[in-house]
């Protein structure tokens, strides 16, 4: 499937069915459909074609969604960009793409780089002597829709290729995994520059016949009057997102019947936080796990299946996962290894970036980086990113191992470890903590808990206690900025 079809599918289908609305807009799907096409007879005056790269700089809102399916109506490709990226890291993504035209709103028009030319305000400009694009132009499965950069944590962002076939065949996995169906109603409260926000809920939903509500900003002091309000059947967030809802105060008690699940992705979580969300507000939570590579998603706890705790699940329908070990054969006996996934939702590979792209993807095996470890019956559980991986006097040291542990203990609410190098012993666990509103234990409690726990060698050396963990855009704890936080090298001891 081309999504450039799917407005006018729904259009014709069911023209008074809701299709998206934000905090201020709702659309049908005729009004979706009408607004897609007059979006794209304003690309078009702006010479926009198949092939050209559209730049979507834009907060969460309808105006995005709009903007993303009218670029697909002229076989355009789109890359979203972050509204908080600098006019450098702007410029850069620009640049590297080679877009075509930005398609922003005014509060933003300060950060675009003076070298950016073609700058629109395209739902501002829609009228009448611009026309309407209606016309369903023969299209290519295989026609780049997304350009999603990755973070740039280990250097410059990388632009991963993804085409409609990818799209087409994420969005079916999750429609699947998920039942998605006319009734689906997606609260997407995920950035939109985020591949998680666009296909999971976004394209999936859409695709289904169900409907999306854009939550322009996550507050979690006014979450659930919206939960109240819009009755969706599902979101999707992050594990800082359930931690700050878990930690709501205890007269905070919604109606959260309509909500038949939520999905927890983007990064690891641990099993008390996901079961205590679940516990008190009645909502099961799916961990699943996956990369911007992936198109997403790789592997979920089954919805209407069993679910086991401290897993992110099987792989989802139409992909194979496997482990490897460093010689790249697979691990049938429960020993960690490199997570290795196959399926019709891996890139295409990276923008102008061959050599990369030939070592990540090799014979269809998408090379993640992450290392894992599969039950007999398939289910995956995370150990840790290759690179996160701490070796102390020689021995392997999994960050999220500590951290699981230190989730343990009441009162810590999250909690990152990093190493730290020695000029001896190679490198030490740091930990960075952050704590529940009223809690009172300190680091040496936290270290008297590991203690009982974890082998001495695993025990970080220091324990900081912090305000805040720090966040990347996508709400993921950034061990690279607390990495920068480290002196060079410890003191020899």
């Amino acid at each position: 499937m081309h999504f450039a079809t799917v407005t006018a599918s729904r259009a014709a289908a069911a023209p008074d069915a809701p299709a998206v609305s934000d905090d201020v807009r709702s659309l049908s799907n005729r009004q979706f459909d009408d607004a897609v096409g007059q979006a794209a007879a304003v690309l078009r005056s702006r010479g926009i074609g198949a092939g050209d790269v559209v730049a979507v700089m834009l907060p969460n809102a309808v105006d995005f969604v709009v903007t993303l399916f009218a670029a697909w109506r002229l076989g355009a490709t789109v890359t979203p960009v972050n509204p908080a990226l600098g006019p450098r890291e702007i410029g850069f993504q620009i640049a590297d793409c080679s877009a075509a035209i930005i398609v922003t709103g005014s509060s933003f028009l300060e950060k675009i780089p003076d070298d950016v030319s073609t700058v629109t305000e395209i739902l501002e400009q829609q009228h009448s002597e611009n026309g309407v694009v209606t016309e369903q132009l023969h299209r290519s499965a295989d026609d780049v829709a997304l350009l999603i950069y990755t973070s740039g944590t280990t250097g410059r962002p990388k632009g991963v290729i993804l085409d409609h076939a990818n799209l087409d065949a994420m969005s079916s996995m999750a429609i699947e995994a998920f039942s998605h169906n006319e009734a689906s109603r997606s609260l997407l409260i995920l950035p939109l520059f985020h591949v998680n926000g666009i296909v999971i809920s976004v394209l999936a939903p859409l695709a289904a016949g169900g409907s999306v509500t854009i939550l322009g900003r996550f507050d979690p002091r006014l979450f659930f009057e919206r939960i109240e309000a819009v009755r969706p059947t599902y979101f999707s967030g992050v594990p800082t997102i359930f931690t700050m809802l878990a930690n709501l105060p205890e007269s905070v008690r919604p109606d959260t019947s309509s909500v038949q699940f939520a999905v927890c992705g983007a990064a690891p979580a641990s099993a008390e936080l996901l079961e205590r969300f679940e516990q008190r507000f009645g909502i099961p939570v799916v961990e699943g796990y996956g990369l911007s590579e992936a198109t997403c998603a790789s592997t979920v706890n089954p919805l209407n299946g069993v679910r086991k705790p401290g897993t992110v699940g099987p792989a989802l329908p139409g992909q194979t996962v496997i482990v490897v070990d460093e010689q790249g054969a697979a691990i049938a006996d429960g020993r960690p290894g490199e997570i290795l996934v196959k399926g019709p939702n891996v890139m295409r590979g990276y923008l102008g970036r061959p050599e990369e792209t030939a070592t990540t993807v090799v014979d269809g095996w998408l090379h993640t980086g992450d290392i894992g470890q599969l039950d007999i019956d398939g289910y995956l559980t995370l150990v840790d990113r290759a690179k996160d991986m701490i070796i102390r006097n020689g021995e392997n040291i999994y960050p999220k191992e500590i951290e699981n542990a230190a989730y343990q203990l009441d009162g810590v609410r999250e909690v990152a470890v990093v190493g730290q190098p020695h000029p001896v012993r190679g490198e030490e666990p740091v930990m960075f903590a952050s704590l529940n509103p009223g809690t009172t234990i300190t680091a040496d409690d936290i270290q008297t808990h590991l203690a009982d726990n974890l082998a001495k060698y695993k025990r970080p050396v220091t324990i900081t206690i912090t305000d805040e963990v720090p966040k990347n855009p996508v709400g993921k704890i950034d061990k690279p900025a607390l990495r920068r936080q480290l002196p060079a090298t410890s003191p020899a001891s």
